[in-house]
């Protein structure tokens, strides 16, 4: 391979919901750039980009892959992502690094929700679009609803290049308005031949070419005015105006294909060479490469692929995680295109690559020269969107499932694990059923850890709604020195303005603040404790043990064992002994006493809810409506969105587990939503007394 310098590097990742057939389009891609001379197929099981048994097995993407083409003096680094929402972060990888994107969209399906879901991401990355209509030659292909799905979404960015010739079965062609010219394809390998514009299609051709020019026009001030005075531009104009449009996110350039066919796929592979951007990388600056992926291979260990984001990178060439201190040597560097790996001598600023055996191999890595301080911002990926409780089948690999899960969320970031101290459980987060399916085939078939997954214990917690006091006195006595410590105690929410005059055994009392300690607690809300003893009836030294016995028994609520919160507590009297009483004494003693004023104070459970957003077709409005509504949730805000239904909750997580696979089932794979936590909400009375009857018969089990 030759090498590329910055200004002839493209660096593109295929988007598009799942089956739009991107990794068609890639397979054909790498056989334009020459990299392979025999296109594969899903249905054979032998493209380049789905290479994993496992997506052998789905027949889809689960993986970004990094591919290349060498075409026309440019080398075009394109990754291959996922398109089913429950692999989305395969994608978001591939944001970070590529400079353009190209949104596949089915021709039988036009606008889906998954391909608006890539528009949204790609506008809030600033991301430029191409857009490839594919499965041009399907027996449903339609031209025209995908051109009015495209502008209902898209509106004015959509700026038509080309428009197909006999769409449908017989598919082999299209008037390219850019060029003014008719590519027509003589078989499925991609054999163009490039002709003048049929009589029948030149009035058209002529129409879309003008609607081109005017937009093109608009992008540049200077073309605008050459427009007006002349009446029409040049096609390298219309380039330059173009590129100036989508690189401002304004135009979204349509183009059509038949990746099975080979149709269209070189014409794409030209205008990215001609308008695409190039990498804004630094060429002469210091040595750097952020790692968006990693991965471990058979026979090669730890795979790193990065992108080069400053100077050049050679074979050991010594670097730095800036932010750890620790060094790698990169003992040889790869050109890529899914397993096929090429040694290479230098990889230029925008490149991308790989390397084996970092010991810095994690996702959103920076290595940088050393002492250049180099940095670059991590990949931000989206919230989990489903959760489940996981243990190995036999306890003692329950190390060794730690170890293979530590593994697997390395490789994969948007696989989430992490130990819930006060459930007791190992919890199991991710994208969806399928994407934590594929963590348990990984985990039994790769790392040999049979598994059980069930449904994760919800995180309650416990607060109160009422005044309540109480007092405890404890007092041991065995031969020696004894223990003696006694608490008078009152609790009350903490809410609201601070107040200090309470009725205390049925006496109206004002309590005077001595000393306070306000804490903002792990596991949210806060604690409140106030020191109101009068006359020395607890020595000041002895605050600290009663304010730990209350934090203990915060850590275990009375009502379900949950964690307790926004609660105040004033001690207000109590008794000490001048030589039995010890710290230990009052933290028995206080622990005790918070415990009774908190079961009389109007104890309430409390569940953590949930911000969730569904986009669906309209016709499946009704029906998610329903299941929300079926799960406790209340439905907020309600819209559109180009074409498509937005509803907008406020979910229980408890009824959430498994929501994902629900709404696939009600929309026909065609929603998608979000999910974030917002805060925590009293549970109602009914939901309450089956809470503590369940926490009863467990406790009543354990014994």
């Amino acid at each position: 391979m030759k090498d590329y310098s910055t200004k002839d590097i493209r660096n593109v990742v295929l988007i598009g919901a799942t089956k739009s057939g991107k990794t068609t389009l890639a397979e054909a891609m790498l056989y334009e750039g020459k990299v392979i001379d025999r296109r594969g197929t899903v249905e054979d099981k032998n493209t380049m980009s789905d290479s994993d048994e496992l997506e052998k097995v789905n027949q889809r993407s689960i993986y970004a892959t990094p591919l290349y083409a060498e075409f026309g003096g440019v080398k075009v680094n394109f990754i291959d992502a996922p398109g089913a929402d429950d692999f989305i972060g395969g994608a978001y990888s591939a944001f970070k690094v590529c400079d353009t994107g190209i949104l596949v969209v089915n021709a039988q399906q036009g606008v889906e929700v998954g391909t608006e879901n890539f528009v949204r991401r790609a506008e809030e990355q600033s991301l430029p679009l191409i857009i490839a209509v594919n499965q041009l030659d399907h027996e449903k292909a339609d031209w025209d609803a995908v051109q009015n799905s495209l502008k209902e979404s898209l509106g004015g960015k959509i700026v038509t290049l080309q428009f197909p010739v006999n769409a449908g079965p017989a598919f082999d062609g299209f008037v390219d308005v850019l060029t003014m010219k008719y590519y027509h394809f003589k078989d499925a390998n991609g054999t163009r031949e490039d002709l003048e514009i049929p009589a029948e299609y030149a009035d058209q051709a002529e129409e879309a070419r003008q609607e081109l020019i005017e937009k093109a026009a608009e992008f540049d001030d200077a073309l605008m005015e050459k427009f007006f005075e002349e009446g029409t531009l040049s096609e390298a104009e219309i380039n330059e105006g173009l590129k100036k449009g989508i690189t401002s996110g304004e135009a979204y350039p349509v183009f059509c294909v038949s990746a099975k066919k080979d149709i269209g796929v070189k014409r794409i592979l030209e205008f990215t060479k001609d308008v695409a951007p190039a990498p804004d990388c630094k060429p002469d600056g210091a040595p750097s490469l952020f790692i968006y992926k990693n991965d471990v291979e058979q026979h090669l260990g730890e795979v790193s692929y990065f992108k080069v984001m400053s100077g050049n990178i050679t074979p050991g060439l010594d670097l730095e995680d800036p932010v750890t201190g620790n060094k790698d040597r990169l003992s040889a560097v790869y050109a890529v295109a899914g397993n096929k790996k090429e040694s290479v001598q230098v990889l230029h600023a925008g490149d991308f690559g790989c390397a084996v055996k970092l010991k810095n191999s994690k996702s959103s890595t920076t290595l940088s020269l050393p002492g250049s301080g180099i940095k670059y911002d991590k990949i931000q990926y989206p919230d989990p969107k489903y959760r489940c409780a996981i243990k190995a089948k036999v306890q003692q690999e329950e190390q060794k499932l730690g170890d293979a899960l530590k593994k697997i969320s390395s490789q994969d970031p948007t696989v989430v694990v992490e130990y819930s101290k006060e459930c007791r459980q190992t919890i199991l987060s991710g994208n969806g059923e399928q994407h934590i399916n594929i963590v348990k085939n990984r985990l039994v078939n790769e790392f040999g850890v049979d598994v059980e997954l069930f449904a994760p214990k919800v995180p309650y917690r416990e607060t109160i709604t009422k005044v309540a006091t109480a007092q405890y006195r404890h007092k041991k006595q065995s031969g020696g020195a004894g223990q003696f410590g006694e608490v008078h105690l009152l609790v009350c929410p903490a809410e609201g303005e601070l107040n200090t005059k309470f009725k205390i055994d049925g006496k109206d009392t004002q309590l005077n603040i001595k000393t306070q300690d306000i804490t903002d607690l792990e596991w949210g809300g806060k604690l409140e404790f106030y020191n109101c003893v009068v006359g020395g009836a607890i020595d000041l030294n002895f605050m600290p043990a009663i304010l730990k016995g209350i934090k203990e028994k915060m850590t275990e609520g009375p009502l379900t064992g949950s964690y307790a919160r926004d609660i105040r507590v004033f001690v207000y009297d109590g008794k000490m002994h001048p030589v039995d009483s010890k710290e230990i004494a009052f933290i028995i003693a206080g622990r005790n006493a918070f415990k009774e004023a908190f079961r009389n104070a109007g104890p309430k459970i409390l569940e953590p809810i949930y911000d969730v957003e569904v986009m669906t077709p309209a016709e499946y409005q009704g029906a998610v409506m329903s299941d929300i509504q079926n799960r406790r949730g209340i439905l907020g805000d309600m819209g559109a969105d180009k074409g498509f239904a937005i509803l907008k909750a406020r979910v229980p997580l408890a009824e959430l587990y498994r929501y994902s696979t629900t709404l696939s089932s009600l929309s026909a794979g065609s929603a998608s939503f979000t999910m974030k936590f917002a805060d925590y909400q009293p549970v109602p009375g009914d939901v309450q007394t089956k809470l503590l009857a369940e926490y009863a018969a467990a406790e009543q089990d354990e014994d």
